[in-house]
């Protein structure tokens, strides 16, 4: 509402509303660290973007037939301790975003995102399915739908706030940036309600794919990400028509990262052409180009930089997940 009331960038939608209701320049921070926010969370999301880059080259080369969750782990930790490959990936991947974004996003990717995204839905549904088989069914929805408060921690409650930053970045601007292009007779309300139960149902659909082969294969369920690159890779290794369905879904995975992507990188780019004067191809090279350095600790906190911490207790990867959440946390409370 108030992205779509001030028509800017976060940044310029928070200068000019507070002048107009005569409150406090200090409501404009708001719009700052919308787009701080977004680009730190892209520095490092783009890092993880190019895995799916790496593994739609794999599923479709048939690497994962055959292979124990051992041979399949072992493939992604090679992954991680490699850092000139994980360079590569990052950079393809933020060049493509870049492209996109330098070119405008309404043409061309979102007729094509209108076709992908449900088939990604129906790529979900079908590993349910084939989740139900493993005999682990059970033990998954007891792990998903028992809560255990005991162990709600703070570590716990900030782990919370990352995911949160990566399904629907909100509190980082981004919806603030989309909804300076939203016309005026959509229904906020509605749309709002239908991202929520959308987004909801794909995480759950996520979690009853991945979980039961997690314990039917006896894999770590706390693995974060490395989950879709271990679990995943280990059921359509093992399944009829693996190597088409494994190429297809990292594909479509691919295509859900580089739109979360775009979404991440807007507000930078609307903010350097509001008060750079730059145009749209030199602002998304420029606030592209400075995600993709940042990035670079990220690739490196797999392999060389493992024991940095910068924060004392946390490395890098894990320091810009928690700056993010604390930007959530000072908010929210």
């Amino acid at each position: 509402m108030i992205g779509r009331r001030g028509g800017q960038s976060p940044v310029a939608t928070m200068r000019t509303l507070t002048k107009a209701e005569g409150t406090s320049k200090g409501w404009r921070i708001i719009g700052w660290n919308g787009v701080v926010a977004s680009f730190l969370v892209l520095s490092f999301y783009a890092v993880i973007g190019g895995w799916s880059l790496v593994y739609i080259g794999k599923a479709a080369l048939g690497s994962f037939v055959g292979a124990d969750a051992e041979a399949i782990g072992g493939q992604f930790n090679n992954l991680l301790a490699n850092p000139w490959e994980l360079l590569l990936w990052h950079t393809v991947f933020m060049a493509i975003v870049v492209f996109i974004v330098g070119r405008g996003i309404r043409s061309g990717l979102e007729k094509a995102v209108t076709m992908l995204m449900p088939l990604l839905f129906l790529m979900l549904i079908v590993m349910v399915f084939y989740a139900m088989s493993s005999g682990s069914f059970g033990r998954a929805v007891s792990f998903m739908f028992s809560p255990d408060f005991s162990r709600l921690t703070t570590e716990g409650v900030l782990i919370a706030l990352g995911h949160a930053a990566f399904t629907l970045s909100i509190g980082i601007g981004v919806l603030m940036a989309y909804g300076s292009y939203l016309p005026k007779n959509i229904n906020i309300a509605k749309t709002a309600m239908t991202i929520a139960v959308l987004d909801t149902s794909v995480a759950l659909l996520a979690g009853l794919a991945i979980f039961p082969l997690v314990f039917a294969n006896g894999l770590e369920a706390g693995a974060g990400p490395g989950l879709i690159f271990v679990t995943l890779p280990l059921a359509f290794g093992q399944m009829g028509g693996g190597i088409l369905f494994g190429a297809l879904f990292f594909a479509l995975l691919l295509v859900a990262a580089i739109t979360s992507a775009i979404s991440m990188l807007e507000p930078v780019v609307e903010w350097l052409e509001e008060h750079k004067g730059a145009n749209r191809v030199k602002s998304a090279l420029a606030g592209g180009f400075a995600a993709w350095f940042i990035g670079i600790g990220t690739v490196l906190s797999f392999n060389l930089w493992g024991d940095v911490h910068p924060l004392g207790f946390i490395g890098f990867l894990k320091a810009k997940r928690y700056s993010t959440c604390s930007i959530f946390w000072s908010l929210t409370s």
